[in-house]
């Protein structure tokens, strides 16, 4: 990661507190970014911020959390109203709030079903919706929304989930189009099997069938998809927009 390449930079990541999306503030704040995480856990959010000072001691950077359901647009919109007024602005918006609830459909709980798109895709509505005008307004803004190659195969026993992340591949192709003439660029990275808390609790046999579907032979890192978030934020990502990254060791070719 080149040092600063961020710098002076805001951004806001949901689902900021742990595995990925925290991966994903602490590279941004490394990058020299000013950053904001949303989550739900008060703990989690706490220890992050605490982890992002420590790693810029020094630098002026500014970092915050707020605890918020990103399903509940009347909270995005008070929580992203307070981020504006107090940070001046958001140059940078990762989505990466997700959960999964996953079953076959046959015996899927409308619940199930309804929780799963609130929190994965309607989350992406509601953020992109409250920060366009400003972004379109500064004629700059980098929008990065955290899908998943299940959303572009699919995968048994996760309708909902595997719904959830292809309609964050078609709303990303076509914000990218609307807001594109204005400056602001919109992409998606679909992860593949990253190692991170949920992959640790399989057994040998489970991660013995995961690692023959990647052609790399092993699982990716949180920093894989950091790093992703990293090029498309910087200068690096300025002509590129509506795309769909794969960071997934060659599972989706």
């Amino acid at each position: 990661m080149l040092t600063g390449i961020l710098k002076g930079k805001k951004a806001l990541v949901t689902g900021g507190t742990a595995g990925i999306g925290q991966a994903i503030a602490l590279a941004c704040a490394k990058a020299g970014a000013h950053v904001v995480i949303f989550g739900t856990n008060q703990e989690r959010a706490t220890q992050t911020v605490k982890e992002m000072e420590a790693l810029t001691a020094g630098s002026g950077q500014t970092f915050a959390s707020y605890i918020v359901d990103v399903a509940d647009r009347a909270a995005v919109d008070s929580a992203i109203q307070t981020i504006l007024t107090t940070f001046g602005g958001v140059d940078i918006l990762v989505n990466n709030a997700g959960i999964t609830r996953d079953g076959l459909l046959m015996k899927m709980s409308e619940e199930d079903w309804d929780q799963v798109l609130a929190t994965n895709l309607k989350s992406v509505y509601n953020t992109c919706q409250s920060l366009v005008r400003p972004m379109l307004k500064a004629r700059s803004g980098k929008i990065i929304n955290i899908s998943s190659v299940v959303g572009i195969t699919g995968n048994a026993g996760q309708t909902n989930y595997a719904a959830s992340k292809a309609g964050m591949i078609g709303f990303t192709k076509s914000l990218a189009q609307e807001v594109a003439s204005r400056g602001i660029c919109v992409n998606c990275i679909a992860p593949g099997f990253i190692q991170t808390k949920m992959t640790d609790v399989l057994t040998d046999a489970q991660k013995e069938g995961i690692l023959k579907q990647i052609p790399m032979g092993k699982m990716g890192t949180v920093e894989n998809i950091a790093d992703a978030v990293i090029f498309f934020a910087s200068p690096f990502g300025d002509y590129i927009t509506g795309q769909v990254l794969a960071v997934d060791g060659g599972m989706v070719m």
